[in-house]
């Protein structure tokens, strides 16, 4: 099985900006390829869009937009985790031989209809992901006696970490108070404690072993990965506080990589909700169970970017499509030692854990240098 390494990406900002899916694709594989002119677009020979717009051929529109023909081109849809499904499709395909270099461009408009899941008719009316995360929040709270303050610090952090982030929506820090303060939109979850939708595009390119060497000299290679869906409906076979398939997709991933979790020096974690951090944190091996917000507030106290340093889903902004890609390319710039004031000190290996629907699905990626 071939090596499978990144070689370059490019990012647009996160926005409530009303454009066109295609023109959003566009400019993060402008990007790409602005910053990184030595690529010859030729050698791209698979395009994959990942997107839950109800556009058609847009992969095929984008190839042409960028001036590629390549062997393979399609879309992937898969809600929250379309990105690093993609990311793991591309990988698949040049691990087996049928590609040497894939280009892989994320988009989301803030009102992309995959924030609602129709299929779920568990919820009756209650189709909104903000149901689910209010119900995950109460049964959270009242297993480990966790309080609205001890919550609030999520987004405290996060917004925090989103400040050193060029490209995140959020450009504001807040308190704890201001979290417990602001709107009420169920019993449980306050507008502070949630992502919000918003405009956004992300690229990236993986490529083979010869190409990556040949084209960089800052490999990052992809030496995990971990895939895992329970259901459709959260409702089915699922703990209310804690995420099965990020278990088990995290222990395949530390698996193929032959790693655990004490390897890992920074991590990207699908914090849409502010409950989702300390439960995915639990869940892939970083804290205890009920133990995940002391790992959160001791971060916090000590200014360590560690976790979600890009500000997560929370402060930078959940275009669906483009998060999984952005979460990657965060990583990857950390083992780069390329994220700025981001930057964490030491990064030799990373992880990225991208969710769907109340963590239905998951996906881990492990990166090294």
């Amino acid at each position: 099985m071939k090596k499978v390494g990144i070689l370059a990406y490019g990012l647009t900002p996160f926005s409530k900006e009303d454009e066109k899916i295609e023109s959003i694709l566009l400019k993060s594989a402008k990007n790409l390829f602005e910053n990184n002119s030595d690529i010859n677009r030729n050698d791209v020979d698979a395009v994959l869009v990942s997107t839950n717009n109800n556009a058609k051929y847009l992969s095929p529109v984008l190839s042409e937009m960028i001036g590629v023909q390549p062997k393979i081109a399609h879309s992937i849809e898969s809600l929250c985790n379309s990105g690093t499904n993609s990311i793991v499709s591309a990988y698949s395909y040049i691990s087996s031989g049928l590609a040497e270099m894939v280009l892989i461009s994320g988009a989301e408009r803030y009102d992309s209809p995959g924030q609602i899941l129709e299929w779920d008719n568990s919820r009756g009316e209650y189709k909104h992901p903000i149901y689910w995360a209010s119900i995950f929040t109460k049964s959270y709270k009242r297993e480990f006696s966790i309080s609205e303050e001890d919550l609030a610090v999520v987004p405290v952090k996060n917004h925090k970490q989103a400040k050193e982030n060029p490209n995140a929506m959020s450009d504001k820090t807040y308190s704890v108070n201001d979290v417990v303060n602001s709107k009420k939109l169920t019993d449980d979850l306050r507008l502070l404690d949630c992502s919000r939708p918003c405009t956004g595009s992300a690229s990236i390119i993986l490529a083979s072993e010869d190409l990556i060497k040949k084209n960089t000299e800052q490999p990052v290679w992809i030496t995990g990965i971990g895939q895992k869906t329970i259901s459709a409906g959260f409702t089915k076979n699922m703990s209310l506080s804690s995420m099965e398939s990020t278990k088990l997709a995290c222990n395949t991933a530390l698996k193929m990589a032959n790693k655990t979790i004490t390897d890992i020096d920074t991590a990207e974690i699908h914090d849409a909700f502010s409950v989702c951090e300390p439960m995915a944190l639990e869940s892939l091996g970083f804290a205890k169970a009920g133990k995940g917000l002391n790992t959160i507030k001791d971060l916090h106290d000590t200014n360590n970017f560690k976790i979600n340093p890009r500000g997560g889903l929370i402060g930078s902004g959940h275009p669906l499509g483009a998060t999984g890609i952005a979460q990657t390319i965060e990583i990857t710039q950390q083992l780069q030692s390329k994220a700025n004031k981001r930057q964490v000190d030491n990064v030799n290996v990373g992880l990225i854990h991208n969710m769907s629907a109340a963590a239905t699905s998951s996906t881990v990626l492990v990166l090294e240098k």
